[in-house]
Formats: C-alpha cells, sequence, structure tokens
C-alpha cells in the first residue's frame, strides 16, 4: 500500500530523480534519496508545507532538486528504477535516510547540521539531515 499517492507517472517521475540524484551511489543511494522525496510528501512541514504530490515535490521552486536542470533527469525511466520508486512509495525506509527531508553531496565532511537539521548519517557521496521528531512529526 502506499504510503504517498501516486500514479504510473509519479512513480516514473521519482524514478527519474532518484536516478538523475544518486546513481553513482548505486541501489542503496537511490532508495535513500526516494525515502527523502517521500518523507517531503509525507511531511507537510518546514521548508515543505503544501508539497502534497510527487509531482509537487520533484519540481518544488525554489528548494527542489538540482537534478530537474539537467539533461540526464529527462531521460526515459527504465525498469530497475522504477522498481525502486514502487518500492520507496510502498514506504520501505533505509538508514540513514529513514526520516530525512535534505541530502547534498559535500566536497569533504558532512556538516553537523543543513538548513539547522542534524546530520543523521552518510551513505557514499551523500549526507543525509533529517528533522526533529517535533519539527516534522508526519516524518517518524
Amino acid at each position: 500500500m502506499a504510503v504517498v499517492p501516486s500514479n504510473e507517472e509519479d512513480v516514473k517521475l521519482l524514478a527519474r530523480l532518484m536516478r538523475a540524484e544518486a546513481e553513482g551511489d548505486g541501489k542503496l543511494g537511490m532508495l535513500m534519496v526516494g525515502n527523502t522525496g517521500v518523507n517531503r510528501v509525507r511531511g507537510n512541514c518546514i521548508d515543505f508545507k503544501d508539497i502534497r504530490s510527487i509531482r509537487n515535490m520533484v519540481y518544488q521552486s525554489p528548494g527542489g532538486f538540482e537534478a530537474t536542470q539537467k539533461g540526464y533527469f529527462y531521460q526515459r525511466a527504465r525498469q530497475r528504477d522504477i522498481d525502486l520508486a514502487r518500492r520507496v512509495i510502498r514506504g520501505e525506509r533505509f538508514h540513514p535516510a529513514t526520516n530525512t527531508l535534505w541530502f547534498f553531496m559535500p566536497e569533504g565532511d558532512c556538516p553537523a547540521t543543513w538548513f539547522d537539521q542534524p546530520n543523521v548519517g552518510r551513505y557514499k557521496s551523500h549526507c543525509f539531515f533529517a528533522p526533529t521528531r517535533a519539527d516534522c512529526p508526519s516524518v517518524y
């Protein structure tokens, strides 16, 4: 059962985002990017109030994803990426991105905070940041 509303086009859109943002970090890295996106839809908090759909989340501006500005994002979704997107839409979560709303790829070490939210871990090239339960209870 889906934890956020979606149709087939939404699944493909999320799959394209996950690939464009984290293909270099492999399947698990892509799943974590998907977790972050799904959490933004679920959250309705902080910078993501009224982001109620996958399409709104992917194209949020300001505050959205840099990958949407690159040509690679606009390639057709591959079946293996679609399968990964379905997993996070169904609610599978992967540490450290379990409750995250942000991630980014620093040139060095992960900072302790990002947008005033604590670093909850790193996976390969990406650092992940989660709000507190008090700031965004719906991602917990």
